[in-house]
């Protein structure tokens, strides 16, 4: 299953792993990205100390924290109403941060109000993803920019998972779409590693269906998985640039 799937046109699109499996989730949340390397890559494209940086499908609000400690301001988007408690509650004790409720193409901010826009395993779908690019760019800054992370589907088991569940999901036409769109596009290979087998297993069991899971499981040893992301970077023309 697809993770953290917000939006797509005019629908919002329900994210079953998280929805329903939160705190599943937030092991594998905490899994992900060991080294730091997407991490990294984020802060080259659009490094946010001194930002404002908004996260739309924030969920839980797992990486609201991480993102205000170097923040001039933060705001979490989040459409599911139990998620936007969450992620309140997580941040209360964080003055720059705020949750609101709020779909990927209808963010409750103003106009060239925010530097980036983060939108983690919330875009895989390409084509009918549109309205909420047109609505970044909206709130965004001349020069601001929107930062699209999703897993790559080409790449390794995970993403031999992915198209055995999803035969439909076109990792290739995806990318091409976001290449139209003016997207710069990089590639990210990370560890995810777990606590325990048992971690592991769990979340293999909230992202894929029982019978890939299962073979997912055959062929994972001890507690580490490899996963390889795509970084999709577009930013707003600067006043005076030919653009918005």
């Amino acid at each position: 299953m697809l993770r953290g799937g917000r939006r797509r046109g005019t629908v919002t699109i329900p994210s079953p792993n998280i929805w329903h499996w939160p705190e599943i989730y937030e092991i594998e949340n905490a899994a992900q990205d060991h080294a730091g390397a997407l991490a990294a890559e984020l802060q080259r494209h659009a490094g946010w100390s001194g930002a404002h940086i908004v996260d739309i499908g924030c969920g839980t609000g797992y990486h609201l924290p991480l993102f205000a400690e170097q923040a001039r301001a933060v705001t979490g988007i989040e459409p599911h109403p139990p998620l936007v408690g969450a992620a309140r509650e997580r941040t209360a004790d964080l003055g720059n941060v705020i949750v609101l409720q709020g779909r990927a193409d209808a963010i409750p901010l103003p106009g060239s109000s925010v530097d980036i826009v983060h939108a983690r395993t919330a875009y895989f779908f390409g084509p009918g993803c549109e309205p909420g690019i047109r609505e970044a760019l909206r709130v965004l800054v001349p020069g601001g920019c929107l930062l699209v992370v999703d897993l790559d589907a080409t790449a390794g088991h995970y993403g031999e998972w992915m198209r055995a569940d999803l035969p439909r999901y076109d990792p290739v036409a995806v990318e091409a779409f976001f290449e139209r769109q003016g997207f710069e596009l990089a590639r990210i290979d990370t560890e995810w590693v777990f606590g325990s087998r048992a971690d592991l297993e769990a979340v293999l069991g909230i992202e894929f269906s029982p019978r890939v899971a299962s073979r997912a499981r055959q062929q994972v040893v001890g507690t580490c998985l490899p996963v390889r992301y795509r970084v999709h970077c577009l930013r707003k023309p600067r006043i005076g640039s030919g653009g918005a």
